[in-house]
Order: C-alpha cells, then sequence, then structure tokens
C-alpha cells in the first residue's frame, strides 16, 4: 500500500501597503537607519491601516490568492487552521472568520498559538490529518498584525515587527513529494523573556495594566537572541542529521525572519550558502507565525517539484521547530 503524504499545492499570501520605513521611524523613536539595519538587517515592514481591519483581514485576502491559484472553490475545504498571536479576539477563533469571510462554509477551523513557530506547529497537524485519509483539503494560515500589540514609542520591539498573511493548501499525494518530517519543540520556561505580559486570566485587563503598557509586546532582547541562535540552528541541523541530509541535498532553507543574524547563524549550522536561504527580512520585518509562507510565496515560481526544503523557526514561548519538505509542484 501507497504511504500517503500531505503534500503543499499551493501558496498564497498578504502584505498590506503601508511601508512603515527606518526612516519614519527615526521621527518616532530615538533610532537611526543604520543602527536598525545592523542590528537586524531590516529596512521596511508593513503596516495594516484602517478602521475595523484585523489579523482576519489579512488572513482572508491569501486565503482568496491560493484558492484562485488552485482554481478550486472555497466550499471544498475541509479545515482551516490559523496560527496567529493576534487573533481578532479572544474567542472565536481567527480560523472561524476567516473561513466566515472566504466562503468556506464546509470547513471546521481553530487557531494555534506558538508565536513564530506557530506555522510550523499548524503545518504538522494538518499533515497529520491529510495523512489520516479523513480529510481532504486543508488550509494552513500563519498571520499577525503586530502592530496591534507594538508599542511605538519602545525602539527595542518596535523596529522589528510588521503585519502580514501567508497561507498553503494541503492535500494528499501518494508521489513520495510533501512535508516529510519535523521536529517541534518547547519550553515553557522562555515566557520571562518574551510575553504577552496583561489580558489573560492570569492577569486580566484592567485601567492598571492599560496604563502600565502591559498589553503590549515585551521582549529581553539579548536573552531571546541567545536562545533563538541555538535553537533554530540546533533543531535543523538534528534534523537533517536524522533524516541523512547534506547540504548538498537541501535545495532552500526557509527560516523565519526574525533577524538577519539569527538566519545567518542558522545556514552556517547547516552549512548553507546564502544563495539556497530565503531572506525577505529586509522588505516585511518579524511578521511572526506569517514569515515562513511569505518566504514560500515569493519563491514559489523558483521551486521545483522534488527539491529538499528545511522550513526553520523560533518563538516566544519558547518554541521552536524544523520541517523537512519535498516540494510537490512546478509552478507554472
Amino acid at each position: 500500500m501507497e504511504k500517503t503524504y500531505a503534500a503543499i499545492t499551493a501558496v498564497g499570501a498578504f502584505v498590506p501597503e503601508f511601508r512603515l520605513t527606518n526612516k519614519i521611524l527615526e521621527t518616532m523613536v530615538d533610532t537611526t537607519d543604520e543602527w536598525i539595519k545592523t542590528r537586524t538587517g531590516i529596512d521596511e515592514r508593513r503596516i495594516l491601516k484602517g478602521e475595523g481591519l484585523a489579523s482576519s483581514d489579512m488572513g482572508v485576502e491569501a486565503v482568496k490568492d491560493l484558492l484562485s491559484k488552485r482554481g478550486i472553490s472555497p466550499e471544498e475545504i475541509d479545515c482551516v487552521i490559523c496560527a496567529t498571536v493576534t487573533p481578532d479576539m479572544s474567542f472565536p477563533a481567527t480560523a472561524n472568520i476567516i473561513s466566515d469571510k472566504a466562503g468556506m462554509k464546509n470547513a471546521f477551523g481553530f487557531d494555534v498559538s506558538a508565536a513564530c513557530s506557530g506555522f510550523l506547529y499548524s503545518l504538522t497537524l494538518g499533515t497529520s490529518m491529510i495523512e489520516s485519509g479523513r480529510y481532504k483539503k486543508i488550509i494552513v494560515i500563519g498571520v499577525d498584525k503586530m502592530s496591534s500589540i507594538v508599542d511605538y514609542t519602545d525602539r527595542t520591539t518596535c523596529i522589528i515587527f510588521g503585519d502580514g498573511a501567508g497561507a498553503v493548501l494541503l492535500e494528499a499525494n501518494n508521489e513520495g513529494v510533501g512535508i516529510l518530517d519535523s521536529i517541534l519543540k518547547s519550553d515553557g520556561a522562555g515566557r520571562n523573556y518574551l510575553r504577552l505580559k496583561a489580558g489573560g486570566s492570569l492577569k486580566p485587563a484592567s485601567a492598571e495594566t492599560v496604563i502600565a503598557k502591559e498589553h503590549f509586546l515585551y521582549q529581553e532582547g539579548q536573552s531571546v537572541f541567545k536562545f533563538a541562535v541555538k535553537g533554530m540552528a540546533d533543531v535543523s541541523f538534528e534534523l537533517m542529521q536524522k533524516n541523512n541530509l547534506t547540504a548538498d541535498d537541501i535545495s532552500w532553507l526557509v527560516p523565519h525572519q526574525a533577524n538577519l543574524r539569527i538566519i545567518d547563524a542558522t545556514a552556517n549550522r547547516m552549512n548553507l550558502p546564502k544563495e539556497k536561504v530565503m531572506i525577505n527580512i529586509q522588505k516585511y520585518g518579524n511578521t511572526t507565525a506569517a514569515t515562513i509562507p511569505l518566504c514560500l510565496w515569493e519563491w514559489e515560481k523558483k521551486l521545483h517539484k522534488g527539491e529538499n526544503i528545511i522550513l526553520a523557526a523560533f518563538g516566544g514561548g519558547f518554541t521552536w521547530g524544523a520541517t523537512w519538505v519535498k516540494w510537490a509542484y512546478d509552478t507554472k
């Protein structure tokens, strides 16, 4: 009996029009274009502007792009998994809101909260569901409106994050291509270094938490950087070793776009040259759960059937992981 794999068969994405450049940030906080570029590699990031617009609105556009490319109707989708730390609201799930707005009437959905690793976690879940044979078409979305939780008076965090959405379609495949393996990890002790302090059951919203700016993202940059460099690089190398892959076997590394130095460290650990690494952090910044699908969307025309691709991420919590994908199609 042939083994069933979950293959990525289409990619869609959306980024807002407004570009928050380093030059604009120079007028908002005590920073410079050179300082930002040197430490992060970011030139600009996209910001979702407009009254009443939320993560679901970006997710819907990514889904529409995907469905159009694949030539299928929204009613054909069985399930929607949405990775996000900026849901439209605590409940219902943003996945369900996206399904409603996009007309995916036959799909059930749920959200996954794993910060920057959320897309990989969600992709692994979707893969298992396809491999079970019970579901035929699953959309995995990574979307975050980070501008909604960033303090634009804090120069250590506001320079990093942007808004965006990316989505992939998973379908069954018997040709040996698709998502082949994943190693996912987490360590809750990391909550002390990167978190949203208030708004949950531990510290519900109050006038005091708002005044104290505890509904904005909090990060201890140096600690997170140290853990991220080791975590993302080590797990990517571990995945290669586990599957007897060498640098020559890998066509592309698709790293989470958090910091150019973290990306370089991961590529070096895997012994990959820069030309095999997808990098768009300079254009979009860190869009959290959206960075990896945004890369796949931008590089889609350069991907070829049968190529080995490693996806790697590290996020708050801490969460981290790597996924081995054998690409399933050539873009027409």
